[in-house]
């Protein structure tokens, strides 16, 4: 779109800045570079474009999001319950249940609008101030202002303040791992240009706004300015994604709407066969009574278990270094089926480091054997001129401290790497210092450095020609093919030779094989000396080398994470690369993990882009290493795995990641590279940056989600088959059996200490070893709804069947009292205790777990059972819950009969066994 102020293009398409030579760039801004913008032009160009910086939209009102709270399914149907508490006189219930909804309320409004001010993180990346030239002056202005056709001055340190296109580099290396996923600096230069495609972590001559100068020099024209950056587009994008529920808010509004259905029905049912039963002489007990078991139907304590469960779990989650940002992720984890991680510092150690060095034509894998070196004097020497052509710093001459250089990722893994092999940067430079250098620049792709040998005589150099080491000694590192061109020796294990052609086709052989494996290669010589040289122009100094040797480094795969991988896909999860780093090394990495067959390529970004909706879909169906991908793409790629059914967890640390994390059913931020916009869009962060730290989140996720199903297990059973009591007793000519205060009973203490119990429950042996939950699965799904019909009428045939019996023999007590309430009430809640101590594994038999491996779940079914023998025995709490006190026959028959719950379950769950191992 072109037109706008001086027939600046405004909003220009920032692919096509990158296409343009520096002339036709400032032609298009119409700015001389040697002059700048005059103040009156850049005061035009500020009222059309704006200010330089990122705008808010759409951001949620904190009352909006508290009406989105208050507004579930399950909310509102425990607010009614509580109103119906109050109507019951039940004002201590009443009091719980609101107490539960204020504090989700407060919860789900504190998570949700932090992760709505993620764009205040975005907003501190623009830097305070710039070198600009205005009006022939260089001056100092606030970034803020910055228009485009600005020229801006840049250095080692700045902070880039705008997408511009380079008019001036010198060296120039910018750090861009927030936008591009590069974990290497990239070098620029302003004489590239490139095709409208580039990728951009490839586009060279291009700075983008929120990046940064490591080294070197150069200026910028400004083209983009604020919203129109790629910051800016980004910005957009974390804006516009919207949120998709977690598979546990689905489960549970679901629930809420058949819960709401089976209340007002209930209502209904039992009021007419009361009535029937009854007559209208007792229409207040009626209705107390229909409504009691309303509010049974509804399992009020959900959300306080589900809250209590999720922060014990982020707890537990803290101390693996995974800190959950909102509660529901917890469980969401246990939901997911694809893992899309970064490669750097997730997959990856975020640290360079020499794996190879190549030397007298032999390959040597790091650690060195000390007989490696004696055999070959090229490793020593490869090894020497790597420390010593060298800018990092030495951080430590004490030798029992462990090794650290501090600098260049490539020198720091140079100097590490030498020092492991017994050639320390601070002992190699106290016997050669350094008296001179020719820095790296981009046209030659090599330094050169001299040094001074102070030791004379000594042989410190072996397989130098003569008996003792010169006086000193040029040391040069680069790209191979090109030091291969200065070189007019090689260092073989038969001593220093001329170099022929088929030195030169062998080494660069093995130079694209270590490249093909996704290694970065560098090549090292040297030149003796006898005087100091009279020229140090580079030229001079890089001449008449002996090439010395190769080494291959790369970014090493953290240890535990191809066993964390095996992990995943043994639990029916499919563990995905997504980085901006190469294709090649990107396919490296994923084959060396397991992540895909060995051989197999990656897909690039720029291959997705060019893909339709179909193939798309079929590529994240397939393909498990995705490489050189821009933020459009990361998005498209989880949003392709979301409306394929998959539960996405998307891990991430740089701005590019933010709409990504965003989408994400989980977004997953590093904890120590990551940036605060990224931490800010995520849902857990990896405090130690570790894939396998998702893994163990992911066994959390499922042990929490399992702990959830036993409690609505437990709870949907129990309260069925108070239910089937009630519905049933008027069927066989008994007036109804159970009280309103005694049904409040059970829904409030019956059910809530082992309930909440529950929620503790340890880990499924098998937890991770089994497919996730299907995303469309209920919370009945597997069997639990079969389990809740079958077993919570077997509790009510029980107890019924118990009080039938009772009721025929005994006559009602002088105060309205009767026995065969009380065994019916009692053998409800002893079957409740039997029920939650058999279904705390799913399928091993409570021995097998241990009676006491869940204490708080022991202790809560003992005080349960003491609370019940209060009821029945302590002489206040009988008239108010219209007890009997049970003989020690009585007793024994109720915990006999109950007990036949616990043995049914214990059979259901042998069943299990044996058919699951008949499959496998």
């Amino acid at each position: 779109a072109s037109g706008g102020l001086s027939g600046i293009p405004l909003g220009r398409n920032t692919f096509m800045w990158h296409c343009m030579t520096v002339d036709e760039a400032l032609s298009a801004l119409h700015v001389e570079p040697a002059l700048g913008l005059s103040e009156e032009e850049a005061s035009a160009r500020l009222a059309k474009f704006g200010h330089n910086e990122l705008e808010d939209r759409g951001i949620k009102s904190p009352w909006a999001i508290l009406w989105e709270q208050l507004t579930a399914v399950m909310v509102i149907i425990l607010i009614i319950a509580a109103a119906i508490s109050f109507l019951l006189g039940e004002t201590t219930d009443g009091i719980a249940i609101l107490a539960i909804v204020i504090v989700n309320a407060v919860l789900g409004l504190r998570q949700e609008y932090k992760a709505e001010k993620a764009m205040a993180a975005l907003k501190q990346l623009a830097v305070p101030s710039v070198r600009v030239r205005r009006a022939g002056a260089l001056v100092s202005v606030s970034a803020r202002d910055l228009v485009p056709g600005d020229i801006v001055y840049l250095e080692a340190g700045s902070s880039i303040p705008a997408d511009g296109r380079l008019i001036e580099s010198a060296n120039l290396q910018v750090e861009e791992a927030a936008l591009t996923g590069e974990s290497l600096p990239a070098e620029k230069s302003c004489d590239w240009t490139g095709a409208e495609a580039t990728p951009l972590a490839d586009r060279l001559n291009s700075v983008y706004m929120g990046t940064s100068v490591t080294y070197g020099r150069g200026a910028l024209v400004v083209a983009e300015t604020g919203m129109r950056t790629e910051l800016g587009k980004i910005a957009t994008m974390i804006q516009s994604v919207d949120r998709a529920p977690t598979p546990l808010q689905i489960r549970l509004d679901n629930l809420g709407k058949v819960l709401a259905v089976v209340a007002l029905v209930l209502v209904g049912l039992i009021f007419v066969l009361g009535l029937w039963r009854e007559g209208v002489g007792h229409l207040r007990e009626l209705f107390l009574t229909s409504v009691s078991m309303a509010v049974a139907a509804v399992p009020e304590g959900l959300p306080a278990v589900v809250t209590i469960a999720l922060a014990l779990g982020a707890q537990r989650m803290l101390g693996r270094h995974a800190l959950i940002r909102k509660l529901l992720a917890v469980e969401a984890l246990g939901s997911v089926t694809v893992i899309c991680s970064d490669k750097t510092g997730t997959l990856t150690e975020n640290r360079m480091s020499v794996r190879s060095v190549v030397a007298g034509g032999a390959q040597f894998d790091l650690p060195i054997e000390k007989d490696a070196i004696t055999r070959s004097p090229g490793v020593a020497i490869a090894l020497s001129v790597g420390a010593l052509c060298n800018d990092a710093q030495w951080s430590s001459t004490d030798k029992k401290s462990k090794v650290k250089a501090i600098g260049d990722p490539t020198e720091t893994a140079l100097c590490e790497g030498a020092a492991e092999a017994g050639f320390d940067k601070y002992h190699l430079e106290s016997l050669m210092p350094r008296i001179a250098e020719a820095p790296f620049d981009s046209i030659r792709k090599r330094m050169a450095t001299v040094h001074e040998v102070v030791t004379a005589g000594t042989p410190i150099w072996p397989g130098l020609p003569g008996e003792s080491a010169p006086a000193f000694v040029t040391c040069v590192k680069g790209a191979v093919d090109g030091l291969l061109g200065v070189c007019d020796r090689i260092l073989t294990e038969s001593g220093v030779l001329a170099i022929g052609q088929e030195h030169i086709a062998e080494t660069l052989r093995v130079n694209d094989s270590l490249s093909s494996q996704g290694m970065r290669v560098l090549g090292f010589a040297y030149a003796p000396l006898a005087e100091r040289p009279s020229s140090m122009d580079a030229k001079d100094l890089e001449s008449k080398l002996v090439f010395a040797g190769m080494m291959a480094l790369n970014d090493p795969p953290r240890p535990e994470v191809r066993d964390a991988v095996a992990l995943c896909k043994s639990a029916g999860i499919r563990p995905i690369m997504i980085t901006g780093d190469h294709p090649l090394t990107a396919a490296h990495i994923g084959s060396e993990l397991g992540l895909q067959a060995p051989g197999m390529g990656a897909v690039s970004g720029s291959e997705l882009e060019a893909m339709s909706d179909v193939e798309l879909r079929r590529a994240v169906r397939e393909v498990t290493v995705f490489a050189r991908v821009t933020p459009e793409t990361k998005l498209d790629i989880v949003t392709a795995l979301q409306n394929e059914g998959e539960i996405v967890a998307m891990t991430g640390d740089g701005v590019n990641d933010a709409p990504a994390l965003r989408k994400a059913n989980i977004g997953v931020a590093m904890g120590i590279t990551g940036t605060d916009v990224s931490k800010g869009a995520s849902d857990m962060i990896l405090l130690d940056d570790n894939f396998a730290t998702i893994v163990a989140a992911v066994a959390e996720g499922r042990t929490i989600y399992d702990n959830i199903r036993k409690f609505i297990r437990y709870l949907m059973t129990t309260n069925s088959a108070e239910l089937w009591v009630m519905i049933s007793a008027p069927f066989l000519g008994m007036p109804l059996p159970l009280l309103p205060l005694q049904i409040l009973w059970m829904n409030l203490v019956t059910d809530g200490l082992p309930a909440l119990a529950l929620g503790v429950e340890p880990p499924e042996r098998n937890v991770m070893r089994r497919p996730p939950v299907k995303s469309g699965d209920s919370l009945f799904a597997q069997g639990l709804g079969i389990h809740v019909f079958w077993v919570g009428l077997l509790m009510a045939v029980i107890a019924l069947g118990a009080g039938w019996y009772y009721w025929l023999h005994e006559p009602a007590g002088s105060d309205g009292a009767t026995r065969w309430q009380t065994m019916t009430f009692t053998i409800l809640t002893l079957s409740q205790m039997a029920h939650v101590l058999a279904i705390r594994s799913g399928k091993d038999s409570l021995f097998t777990a241990g009676l006491w491996s869940n204490r708080p779940l022991m202790l809560a079914v003992i005080a349960t059972i003491l609370l019940q023998c209060a009821l029945i025995y302590a002489p206040l709490l009988q008239g108010v819950f219209r007890m009997v006190p049970l003989s020690a026959w009585d007793m024994a028959v109720a915990l006999v009969l109950s007990s036949a719950v616990f043995w049914a379950v214990e059979i259901e769950k042998a069943v299990l066994r044996r058919t699951a191992n008949r499959g496998e």
